[in-house]
Order: structure tokens, then sequence, then C-alpha cells
């Protein structure tokens, strides 16, 4: 039997937080707790009422293993199609998640990957990835910058600034056609196994010399890394529920 073509998230969250621990033994970002409900859980539900995805894959730190399956079940997830272990970075983690897919859908699949710690995208950003995707074969969620870029090799003097109205934030989702990115990510781990300087899946097409092609993302889509992420972040819902609560529609 042919596999179905689905269209599928990717969501990993194998990290253990360090950035925001100050060397404390706390829960890990995404499982933190923001108006009573995990991160990540907010993200999932995201993909979840989304009409546009058919499948969710988790990709999650060794240790959290049962306590993820445990919210996916509790949270009522029901589009979780697999939950696999992390790998020793955030590329070896999708890696894993996309090998799982790979297996039980067509490579012409489109999966939409995406951290656990971004949960603020709009419905409007999944579908305009799933869209471009559609079209051009691949989707990266951008913002354009509103703060200067310097670029600096020794991290002490600019080299090159580059015009602010031609630079943009990287975001996420980042999408793809499943066959394709499994096979950019085999082919990085012959030369650079442990990722080094991929910092994302549009870093890792662009080495490959591929073609990517940009979508607007909601300025809110922030990704939680510290402690005022977290405040920002709280905000942010908020006023989304005191919107819909009214019936008003917001910009950010």
């Amino acid at each position: 039997m042919d596999k179905k073509l689905n269209t599928i998230a990717i969501i990993f969250a194998g990290g253990t937080g360090q950035r925001m621990s100050n060397g404390e033994n706390i829960l890990p970002k995404q499982f933190l707790k923001i108006h009573g409900k995990p991160i990540i859980v907010h993200t999932l539900e995201l993909f979840q009422n989304h009409e546009g995805i058919d499948k969710i894959y988790i990709s999650i730190h060794p240790d959290y293993f049962d306590y993820m399956s445990d919210l996916v079940k509790h949270y009522y997830i029901t589009k979780t199609a697999g939950i696999v272990l992390g790998g020793a970075t955030g590329q070896d983690s999708i890696y894993n998640a996309l090998k799982l897919a790979q297996a039980e859908n067509d490579e012409q699949s489109i999966v939409l990957i995406h951290d656990g710690v971004r949960p603020n995208i709009t419905p409007e950003v999944i579908s305009a990835n799933i869209e471009c995707a559609k079209k051009n074969g691949n989707a990266i969620t951008c913002t354009s910058c509103f703060e200067t870029i310097l670029i600096s090799e020794n991290h002490l003097n600019p080299k090159h600034v580059p015009y602010r109205k031609n630079t943009y934030s990287a975001q996420a989702p980042q999408s793809f056609h499943l066959g394709e990115i499994v096979e950019a990510h085999e082919q990085t781990r012959k030369v650079n196994p442990k990722y080094t300087d991929i910092v994302d899946s549009c870093t890792l097409f662009k080495t490959l010399g591929k073609e990517t092609y940009m979508i607007a993302g909601n300025r809110g889509n922030i990704k939680i890394t510290t402690i005022e992420d977290l405040y920002i972040l709280r905000a942010l819902i908020r006023y989304k529920e005191d919107m819909d609560a009214f019936g008003l529609v917001g910009k950010e």
C-alpha cells in the first residue's frame, strides 16, 4: 500500500533549558506553565487545532519521554502520530522525528518543523507555510529586523553592517517536502555529524546550496529562551485570550 500524502508538524523539544536554569534543578522550559498549561502544550494545540495539519511528531529529551506521553493524553493532542527520543543537538532531535515520519508517510508529504518553545504563532502563518511549501518546495518563516544587524568575526569590531531593509530574522515553522529535508540531513551528517554551525533547517538547506523561500511571520512568534521571554509570552497569551473573549481581532 502506498503511504498517504500528509501535512505533518515536527515539534522538537529535546533540550533541558540550561540557559534558564541558573544552575538550579528546574523543569525544562518547554514544561513550564503559562496560565496553568505547559508551554509545549500551548504549541501543540496550535497544530492540533489547525485543519491543515494531519499528523504531529514530537521529539523529546529521554528523561521526559513518559511525562510528554502523559501530557499528550491529558490534553487530547489526538493528532500525535509518534514521540521519539531527542538527540545530542536540536538538529539530531529533528532528524530522529523526521526518520519516524519518513517511515510512515509519503516522501512528498509537507513537514512543518517547529520549536516546542514557540507557542505563539498564528493559524495564518501555519497556513502560509503549507501553501508556500506546496508551491515552492519549502518555506522559511521570517520577520523583518527592526534593529541594526552587525556582522563581527572577532566579537569586538563590526566587519559588515548590512542595510536594515535587507535583514530578516528567521523563525519557525520552517517547512519542506519530507524526503528532501531528510536527504539534506543525511548529506550533512556524512560531512558534519555534529551539525557544527547548523542552527536551523534554513541554515542546513543553505549550507547545501539549496534555494529557500520566505514567508512573513507574526512578530509575537518568540522563542522562549530567557526568563524575560516568559513574561512576554504570558502577556501575549493573555492579550490573545482577551481579544478572543471580546470577539476582537488584534494585530501584533
